[in-house]
């Protein structure tokens, strides 16, 4: 039996706080679920849904919406607060880019979210593998909008450059918690780093919307989450997503605590004063939940002021 996280292994127990009513998820519709499941198997394609162990993919498959994570379903990263499977990845699918964007007209998706796992072992990062997806996707679906959401391409140099060549229509990188926590919670990863990502893909490209997402509940303040949310806006970050953390396991990283849908509202409202474009914040709250949605209102907010 392969164990899916080695590194949590010798870790202590952290014990599973009970869910409290409103987080629950919901299937919508089970033949479009289905439909949903079989052009993702039949593709050979891994979805972040299913890998990250995600509470809406009931929800989100029934309308036939699927985050697609390319280069694998290893990553190179030990995240304590992640369920994707940690290990040494196997080699790019050079087809992969084609049965994304197959699987992308099959579905028939107006916008679509593309995000990976970290690939340390590789010189790029695979900045180059993203541009291809992208490309190859927007090729066989021209009018649907592409988000995608990156590693942080750490100590990788300019390779980030390549996946904004490509021209995506959002570019996404979480920064996951506040600064004070990142040992404990992204240990393979750098807070400012991560800021820096975001701030020079703006500068690149003015034209691509950038976004970036929060988790609460690892044992921050709300002042650190507000400090993050200046954070990102000096950052000239478009879109903020917020979402409650919820444990993996016995052995990731523990909950602190569940924040109330109020709380969440609060978070809203906040980030909304700072001037972010768009704002989700509830406990469900994924990078991609409700993007198509979100990404369809933002450009109809734009058509009604010209």
């Amino acid at each position: 039996m392969t164990i899916r996280h080695p590194e949590k292994v010798n870790k202590p127990i952290n014990p599973i706080k009970k869910k409290p009513d409103w987080i629950r998820s919901r299937l919508v519709n089970s033949k479009e679920f289905f439909l949903t499941k079989t052009i993702v198997n039949n593709n050979n394609l891994v979805t972040v849904c299913q890998e990250a162990n995600c509470p809406n993919i009931t929800e989100c498959w029934s309308k036939r919406h699927a985050t697609f994570m390319i280069m694998g379903d290893t990553c190179t990263r030990a995240c304590a607060f992640c369920d994707v499977k940690t290990g040494k990845p196997g080699k790019l699918d050079a087809m992969e880019p084609v049965k994304i964007a197959d699987a992308v007209l099959k579905l028939n998706l107006k916008h679509v979210v593309i995000t990976s796992v970290d690939r340390d072992d590789l010189e790029d990062g695979g900045s180059k593998h993203f541009y291809e997806v992208i490309k190859q996707t927007r090729k066989l679906n021209p009018n649907t909008s592409i988000e995608v959401l990156t590693p942080d391409f750490l100590r990788k140099g300019d390779a980030y450059k390549k996946v904004l060549e490509a021209n995506p229509d959002v570019f996404n990188h979480n920064i996951e918690t506040v600064p004070r926590l990142y040992l404990k919670v992204r240990p393979g990863s750098r807070y400012f780093s991560s800021l820096e990502l975001l701030k020079n893909a703006k500068t690149l490209n003015k034209n691509i919307f950038t976004k970036s997402g929060l988790m609460v509940g690892l044992g921050e303040t709300k002042e650190e989450i507000v400090q993050v949310m200046d954070d990102l806006k000096a950052a000239d970050v478009d879109f903020l997503t917020i979402g409650q953390y919820l444990q993996p396991s016995t052995k990731h990283h523990p909950l602190d605590r569940y924040y109330h849908p109020d709380e969440f509202k609060d978070f809203e409202t906040i980030a909304k004063s700072k001037g972010f474009l768009l704002v989700s914040s509830t406990p469900l709250t994924r990078s991609s939940y409700h993007a198509d949605e979100d990404f369809a209102k933002l450009q109809q907010n734009r058509i009604n002021k010209n």
